[in-house]
């Protein structure tokens, strides 16, 4: 089993985040631009969590929740 690591970019290809998956629980990390945890998603639970552990959602495991889009 291998982490996978794919970034995230905006419309003018600047990365804006990063979602790490692979680990044994089937859950991703996910970081902003500037490498900072900004949550955790669960395949499992069908759960997304932010950086303090707090729910964001209950129905649905998207990193997309935890990066906001640049103005």
């Amino acid at each position: 089993m291998s982490l996978q690591k794919e970034f995230i970019r905006d419309g003018k290809r600047q990365i804006i985040g990063s979602v790490t998956s692979g680990f044994s629980d089937t859950s991703a990390v996910v970081r902003d631009e500037d490498n900072r945890l900004s949550g955790r998603t669960s395949e499992r639970y069908d759960t997304t969590r932010d950086d303090h552990g707090n729910l964001v959602s209950i129905n649905s495991p998207d990193p997309g929740l935890l990066i906001g889009r640049k103005k």
